[in-house]
């Protein structure tokens, strides 16, 4: 016979008796602020927190603290154990969920499928997580912010896809102030999207619910970043949350059943020509909406990035387009031109498109830059010594 909360000789984890009740959309996130603030010299483990909770579970408790620390609410001071402690916004983190519910009023009568959405249209600027503004696109008459909240409102799953750098990543950030990530490479495996069993400080066993499961128990919108780097047998496990059933069934966790909770959303992002990436017929069908995203030269006009550059990139576009190259600088590759140029001056940062250019594109590249900035712009390389 063992203990609640030890491992039993056989191997089998046997849960400590946890708190049950269902909480509202980030209510566990305050809890678990308000506790980081009531001792704000401490260094917690999420262990610690959950049985201050009353015996939730210590994997979404480390699921808030995450949470938390990617907004500066909190802090990880160690990594074996896991620790945090609290900063100068945990305080302000514990009156108030730090999850915004959708809706603050009684949710409304169902309306016809045929009603349009009152989601208001949003034009002006919008302040990312990293602190930097992004400037909403024209999309099918709406702001492209717009765009992606009705097609969320409306349950439809949006495959933003372009070449790398063209902002993918920040138009679904500036729609989407509940996102939660997955970033997606060929070696993401399924616990990356469920969540596994991890070790606790006092020896036993417990489940770390992963991101999928986060965003459907919290109604939150699930960004599939690379989403076709991603193994397709590994993607599938999401496929299940996305379409009628709104459900998934944890199989390395006891068989356990996660609903999807209203607001819950899927979106992703595809590089097409970047090695590795396969848009195969099962993810594409799951995703009804696909948005091409390609950078807005204008846009880069307005940032005050160098004309020169702008000229540049402009030119290797259309070039690109009638399918001369395979590679033309976007609006991230422009705005990291305008910061090099800060630095090193802007001979250096036109070598620098050069140094960065793929290589069976290198002397098309540089010829354009070339043509443009004048003949002794070289890519970047160490010289002789001082």
């Amino acid at each position: 016979m063992t203990t609640p909360g030890t491992t039993s000789t056989t191997g089998t984890v046997t849960a400590a008796p946890r708190a049950t009740t269902r909480l509202r959309n980030g209510e566990l996130r305050r809890m678990v602020a308000e506790q980081l603030a009531n001792d704000p010299t401490t260094a917690f483990t999420p262990g610690t927190i959950a049985n201050k909770l009353g015996g939730r579970s210590s994997g979404a408790v480390g699921n808030a603290l995450a949470t938390l620390e990617a907004r500066g609410e909190a802090e990880k001071v160690g990594t074996t154990p896991v620790t945090y402690r609290a900063t100068g916004k945990t305080a302000d983190a514990a009156k108030t969920a730090t999850v915004t519910p959708r809706t603050t009023t009684a949710p409304a009568p169902a309306a016809p499928a045929t009603t349009p959405t009152t989601q208001a249209v949003v034009t002006a600027p919008i302040r990312r997580p990293n602190g930097q503004m992004y400037h909403p696109r024209k999309l099918s008459s709406l702001s492209d912010v717009t765009a992606l909240r009705r097609l969320r409102d409306a349950n439809v799953p949006a495959l933003l896809y372009g070449p790398p750098g063209t902002g993918k990543t920040s138009v679904v950030e500036a729609a989407f102030d509940d996102l939660v990530t997955v970033q997606g490479d060929s070696d993401t495996v399924t616990d990356d999207f469920v969540g596994s069993y991890t070790q606790t400080p006092d020896g036993r066993y417990e489940f770390t619910y992963g991101p999928l499961v986060t965003a459907m128990r919290e109604g939150r919108a699930l960004f599939i970043d690379d989403a076709t780097l991603i193994p397709p047998t590994v993607l599938a496990v999401v496929y299940p949350a996305m379409d009628g059933r709104r459900q998934i069934v944890i199989k390395t966790h006891k068989n356990e059943v996660v609903d999807a909770a209203p607001g819950f959303y899927v979106v992703a992002g595809h590089n097409p020509g970047v090695h590795g990436a396969v848009l195969t017929d099962a993810l594409s069908s799951r995703f009804a909406a696909q948005i091409h995203v390609s950078t807005d030269y204008d846009l880069a006009t307005q940032l005050k990035i160098d004309p020169k550059a702008v000229r540049v990139a402009r030119n290797l576009a259309a070039r690109q387009d009638k399918g001369e190259i395979g590679w033309a600088p976007q609006l991230r590759e422009l705005i990291a031109f305008n910061r090099i140029a800060d630095v090193l001056g802007t001979g250096a940062a036109a070598g620098n498109l050069i140094g960065i250019a793929p290589e069976e594109d290198h002397e098309v590249v540089a010829e354009a830059v070339r043509n443009v900035f004048g003949t002794n712009v070289a890519p970047l390389s160490l010289g002789p010594q001082f």
